[in-house]
């Protein structure tokens, strides 16, 4: 039994503009143990789609379609049988810590109380159990530290207190939305670290939702690139930077800077911008982009389709 599994879900949201198309028929399953990235530009519907099978959405937005978590459907399931999987056997990372984090709380109130709520320990078990989880993201004292306030703490060390919270529970998959994205360099590379580190600990699976391929390439195994709300290439890491099969992967690829790379040659952009989530092109999505733009573009939608054993692309090109 996969430990995530996702079938044609699709989320709409109302707006006075229109209707906007946010995810669009994605499918994919993950193992535990597995890490699996989400790399696009924004507004490409990576948190959307999870929001949708957490049935975290905003109020007019609707998701359908299939999404099993450990065999347990979880479309239209109540808040009420949903709330004991949030937070307990699965848990999500948000891109900034200070708007999740509680400021009038101590950290050890915040910690404390999902334990409480979720495992029934005692206010005792509960701190020790929370002073540990400090400690296991290296957060020096914690002993004395957990009794400070979110605004004592670093933008990394509060980003490590939100991994350490969303652990407690020692859930089996571990949902993380751009958490390195306010870091400096050094401080995103102790985050991966820590992450990495607690996943062989932990065995669970890990979704890592991100704009920067550099945070991809350290931590995931398998890779889902969207586009306007679909998958448009999905691939084992390695593969995907090696050798990527969809023009978007590789405008995203050249757009990054490599310390491997010819120092004098300019960074690629990609020309244009995304479409209209309430106005998608009847064709390709990425039509207008595509240096190897088609007649057939124009009219009909890539599926995506399976190019080889672990990898699958939706393009109608057979190859770059």
């Amino acid at each position: 039994m996969s430990l995530l599994e996702i079938n044609n879900l699709n989320t709409r949201f109302k707006t006075m503009d229109g209707e906007v198309a946010a995810v669009n028929d994605i499918s994919f399953s993950m193992e535990t143990g597995e890490t699996l990235g989400i790399v696009g530009e924004s507004g490409s519907g990576k948190t959307q789609l999870v929001l949708s099978f957490m049935g975290l959405l905003a109020t007019n937005g609707r998701a359908d379609g299939s999404a099993r978590f450990k065999g347990q459907e979880l479309i239209d399931l109540p808040v009420k049988e949903l709330n004991k999987i949030r937070g307990d056997r699965m848990t999500m990372i948000f891109q900034d810590p200070m708007t999740c984090l509680n400021g009038y709380l101590t950290i050890a109130r915040q910690m404390t109380e999902v334990l409480i709520l979720h495992k029934g320990m005692s206010m005792a078990d509960a701190r020790k159990r929370s002073i540990e989880m400090l400690d296991a993201v290296h957060i020096p004292d914690a002993k004395s530290r957990i009794d400070r306030y979110p605004h004592e703490f670093s933008g990394g060390m509060r980003q490590r207190v939100m991994i350490a919270m969303s652990l407690l529970c020692e859930p089996d998959l571990l949902i993380a939305d751009e958490p390195t994205t306010a870091l400096d360099v050094t401080v995103q590379a102790q985050i991966i670290d820590v992450m990495n580190e607690l996943k062989t600990d932990m065995n669970m699976g890990i979704i890592l939702i991100t704009h920067d391929l550099g945070v991809i390439a350290g931590i995931s195994d398998n890779v889902a690139v969207m586009y306007a709300g679909r998958i448009c290439e999905y691939a084992p890491v390695d593969d995907l930077f090696n050798d990527p099969q969809h023009p978007y992967t590789r405008g995203l690829l050249q757009s990054v800077t490599r310390l491997d790379s010819d120092s004098s040659r300019a960074l690629h952009a990609i020309p244009g911008n995304p479409p209209n989530m309430t106005q998608l092109p009847a064709g390709c999505a990425f039509q207008e982009r595509c240096e190897f733009q088609r007649e057939i573009c124009l009219t009909q939608r890539p599926v995506l389709h399976r190019i080889s054993e672990k990898r699958q692309k939706a393009c109608h090109l057979e190859a770059l």
